[in-house]
């Protein structure tokens, strides 16, 4: 019974780990969202939340990558600051911009169009394959699309409210921001593009430096530097900066800067460079999922039928996008032991004739 629990989690590792990544990112979504709410700059916790991932970090890479972690060049560091550019600075002031302007369910219904992105992007750079001819690819294609469309359900579609007779432990303080649905909109797709082509563009910078922890320790700190430089030319006033040491501004920082930053983006990188960048972005659509129930359960957000309809949807579309990957893995796979193995036959019956060549007068 423990072997075979071992075995599957050796099999399902890197599909838990994104699991609970999404399950860690949508708390992030709620507290993040209080602390806003409690007067919290968005550049400034940008700033605060990556530069304090980056720095707890650098240590623990250091010890575990000094054997194996590569020389940092001038190229490599600035292959890394554009890196840091797209996904951290330029992404993540975007999404909590419009994240102010929308709503979290909102925000992480539209972010399910990163998978599609990325899926594209990914055959646009031929990182990924598409048969039409065969199952697995119609699998994929379809996968995406459906996808799609229970984001596009989720967006337009709300339906009546379901009634909530649990109540709701947590009273979250809600401020009138959620007014300027054009500007957050725009911005959340705007994010959606920076970020899939952040997943790419890991995957290329994981080959040339293929050390996890001190890539994140980097990825994080620069990010968190240059968007403290935007802080500075964009807020004049020094008391932006100022937080409470016991409000639930340094709570969101702390936890934000250390598992939704540090931990999660070393845990993507690590699935990243096993499965590849589309492997990653496909368990975006749980988040939505997850972000829907804790906001309906726990903080006492309505839940639309339209929510249920397309967050249904969306998993369909993630199941056959993940059943086409897996085909495709497989398939991959079984063509490559073959060849391997007659190449062993032929070297295997070279020396046969060799020796028996050798046996003759």
């Amino acid at each position: 019974m423990a072997y075979t629990l071992m075995a599957n989690f050796a099999t399902y590792r890197y599909h838990l780990s994104m699991v609970l990544v999404q399950i860690l990112s949508a708390i992030v979504y709620f507290i993040t969202e209080a602390a806003f709410n409690q007067g919290l700059n968005t550049f400034v916790y940008v700033s605060y939340r990556f530069i304090l991932a980056g720095l707890l970090m650098f240590p623990v890479a250091y010890f575990i990558e000094r054997k194996s972690r590569p020389k940092m060049t001038l190229v490599m560091f600035l292959e890394i600051f554009v890196v840091s550019l797209f996904g951290i600075c330029l992404t993540f002031i975007m999404f909590f911009i419009s994240m102010r302007c929308t709503s979290p369910t909102f925000v992480s219904a539209v972010y399910n169009t990163v998978s599609s992105l990325t899926f594209l992007i990914a055959i646009l750079f031929r990182m990924e394959v598409v048969d039409v001819r065969s199952h697995r690819g119609m699998a994929k294609i379809l996968g995406t699309l459906i996808s799609l469309a229970g984001v596009t359900i989720i967006t337009l579609y709300k339906g009546p409210a379901l009634q909530n007779v649990w109540g709701t432990p947590i009273h979250m303080k809600r401020l009138s921001i959620h007014e300027n649905w054009i500007k957050g909109s725009i911005l959340t797709i705007a994010s959606c593009i920076t970020l899939s082509s952040w997943y790419i563009m890991q995957t290329f910078t994981m080959r040339k430096y293929p050390a996890e922890l001190s890539l994140t320790a980097w990825i994080s700190f620069i990010g968190g530097a240059q968007s403290a430089v935007f802080t500075v030319l964009v807020q004049h006033k020094p008391g932006v900066w100022s937080i409470d040491m016991l409000g639930i501004d340094f709570w969101a920082i702390t936890y934000c800067g250390i598992i939704g930053s540090g931990l999660l983006i070393f845990i993507q990188l690590w699935c990243m460079k096993e499965k590849g960048p589309v492997f990653v972005s496909m368990f975006n659509p749980l988040q939505t999922v997850v972000v829907a129930v804790l906001a309906y359960f726990v903080f006492g957000e309505k839940l639309y039928t339209g929510s249920i309809l397309g967050g249904v949807t969306v998993i369909i579309g993630l199941y056959l996008l993940l059943w086409g990957k897996e085909k495709d893995e497989s398939y991959t796979k079984s063509r490559e032991l073959p060849s391997s193995h007659s190449v062993e036959l032929k070297v295997a019956n070279k020396e046969e004739v060799g020796s028996a060549v050798k046996v003759e007068p």
